[in-house]
């Protein structure tokens, strides 16, 4: 027998001595099948799919959804974890707000004075400094979320946007251990338990979608340019200081363009703080409240929540990879 076909490999084998053989090229086996198919075509003819392929928002939402088990698990273990070589262990979750909250007592209540005027001083000023805290804290761990943690996006799929909301969790955790110490401190200074304390619920719903948000966006950015984590303390004290955490901003405003005070009662960080304040302190009525204020505190969780929710879903094949 002169030729032996060797189909898988597209050669035959010539017998050209007794002793020596050599390999020559089949034409008939020379063109592949999928010659001059696009990757694309490739891959639907044989039924192949993208890895790690970000799916549809719908489907996303449904995997997230199917993955709350784990992100408060996640959350859980994260806050154990996180003060377990400290000697007085989580008791720095409640001590962490209220050493801030004596420090600028100090700074804004006796040397600079804006306690004058301002009823109930000390729960107005722990309040807002608590508030602000959950903010502060859920958009500082979200601009790490992705980065801190590529070891896990690596060796695990699951919905990336388990990392920031879990983020956020953690630090709602710790605002309820706070909220005990507040509560607290209202009544020892002298405040009154009234029905408004049930306002707490809603406020604090509204922001933790808020926060949320703002974790996921800021999970984005930061996922991309590590340098965010760096700028963000710098940005949030500024806002920190236009929010009148430390002081009645509309004693400030009073006198100021009306323009300005509106942009300055719009401020997200203010609304909470204020809806916080009225639900617990008797001295600060709805009159004293920023116009609309309930309604300004919904849109800012629904436009924060949905707009961070999917600007990170569409980068979601981009988490992770070198």
């Amino acid at each position: 027998m002169e030729h032996c076909g060797l189909i898988r490999t597209g050669y035959v084998l010539e017998r050209k001595h007794p002793r020596v053989n050599r390999l020559v090229e089949s034409p008939a086996a020379a063109v592949s099948p999928d010659a001059g198919l696009s990757p694309k075509e490739l891959a639907a003819k044989y039924g192949l799919a993208v890895s790690n392929a970000r799916p549809p928002l719908r489907e996303y939402t449904r995997q997230l959804w199917a993955r709350r088990h784990f992100i408060t698990a996640f959350a859980t273990a994260r806050l154990t974890a996180m003060y377990t070589t400290a000697r007085l262990g989580q008791a720095w979750q409640v001590m962490t707000p209220l050493l801030n909250a004596a420090v600028y007592y100090l700074i804004f209540g006796i040397l600079l004075g804006t306690s004058r005027g301002t009823p109930n001083f000390i729960p107005y000023l722990c309040t807002g400094i608590f508030v602000f805290t959950f903010t502060q804290s859920a958009v500082l761990s979200g601009t790490r979320s992705i980065a801190d943690n590529l070891g896990l996006i690596r060796a695990l799929y699951f919905p990336r946007a388990c990392l920031p909301i879990a983020f956020t969790v953690i630090q709602l955790q710790q605002l309820v251990f706070s909220m005990g110490v507040l509560g607290a401190i209202v009544l020892l200074t002298g405040v009154p338990f009234t029905v408004n304390w049930f306002l707490i619920l809603p406020a604090l719903l509204l922001q933790s979608v808020f926060n949320a948000g703002l974790a996921m966006t800021m999970a984005r950015i930061g996922s991309k340019a590590t340098d965010t984590a760096q700028l963000m303390p710098f940005i949030l004290r500024t806002w920190m200081y236009v929010s009148g955490v430390f002081y009645n901003l509309s004693v400030f405003t009073a006198h100021a363009p009306h323009w300005v005070a509106r942009i300055l009662n719009c401020n997200p960080a203010l609304i909470y703080i204020e809806l916080m304040r009225h639900a617990l302190i008797d001295t600060v009525t709805s009159a004293s409240l920023p116009p609309h204020v309930w309604p300004l505190a919904a849109f800012w969780a629904v436009f924060a929540g949905i707009a961070g929710y999917v600007f990170f879903w569409k980068a979601e094949e981009e988490y992770g990879r070198g």
